[in-house]
């Protein structure tokens, strides 16, 4: 007999948007590239609506950033686990977000340790 849930892995790579975060001066006038890398865990029920639209993930993070205008990444990295955590029934999750422009030598990101 088949199981009829499985524990899954969703991944999000390179969401790419522009979003006013960061302390410099310039940071907080001019939109600046972003990517979101993430991942989670949840368990899927074969015989169940019971599923993550990823597409609504991908919304909630956008609309986040966009709106809350974050000083720090890690102060984005915080919000944005707690909402999704608070809204989707997962486990495991993994955040990374990058400012690919704002150094000429480096890219520059932050991720989630637990």
């Amino acid at each position: 007999m088949p199981k009829k849930s499985k524990r899954m892995v969703v991944t999000i790579d390179n969401l790419s948007f522009k979003a006013i975060i960061g302390i410099l001066p310039f940071e907080r006038k001019t939109k600046q590239k972003v990517i979101v890398d993430l991942s989670f865990e949840y368990m899927f029920h074969k015989d169940s609506d019971d599923f993550i639209d990823y597409s609504i993930v991908v919304n909630i993070i956008k609309k986040t950033m966009k709106k809350k205008r974050f000083l720090l990444i890690e102060d984005a990295i915080i919000y944005l686990e707690n909402k999704l955590n608070s809204t989707f029934k997962i486990s495991n999750l993994k955040l990374k977000i990058t400012k690919p422009n704002i150094l000429k030598d480096c890219i520059v990101g932050v991720s989630n340790c637990d």
